[in-house]
């Protein structure tokens, strides 16, 4: 007796399209609360990053910066040491905004370059 292969499949197809119908349902009687977690989303910053006042340029570095320049900001391959730099302060938000050989530019958001360029001045 040979079993029918295409059981399995219209089963695991309706269990599919009930599924499907079911949370879009539960979407129908949600909207309003997706809609106050859209516009919130869409009024402050992204989750997980910092708004302009409370931009942590260390944590933002953990997260950018040590890819590059090693989780000591020491330098590795041809990514300069960023402890110690030579660049002025000013140089420093030029590359941050710029960018300069391998470093893109635009990395830092604009209202923070100030906050980073005087942290990375820091690490002595």
């Amino acid at each position: 007796m040979k079993k029918n292969p295409i059981i399995p499949f219209l089963l695991i197809m309706g269990f599919g399209i009930g599924l499907i119908f079911f949370l879009s349902i539960q979407g129908v009687n949600n909207k309003e609360e997706i809609a106050a977690t859209e516009e919130a989303a869409e009024g402050g910053a992204a989750e997980g990053e910092a708004t302009a006042g409370e931009f942590d340029p260390a944590e933002f570095a953990q997260g950018k910066c040590i890819s590059c320049h090693g989780a000591n900001f020491e330098g590795q391959g041809n990514f300069p040491s960023l402890v110690g730099t030579a660049l002025s302060e000013d140089e420093v938000k030029d590359v941050l905004a710029n960018g300069r050989g391998a470093m893109p530019g635009g990395l830092v958001p604009a209202e923070n370059i100030d906050a980073m360029a005087a942290w990375v001045k820091s690490l002595e």
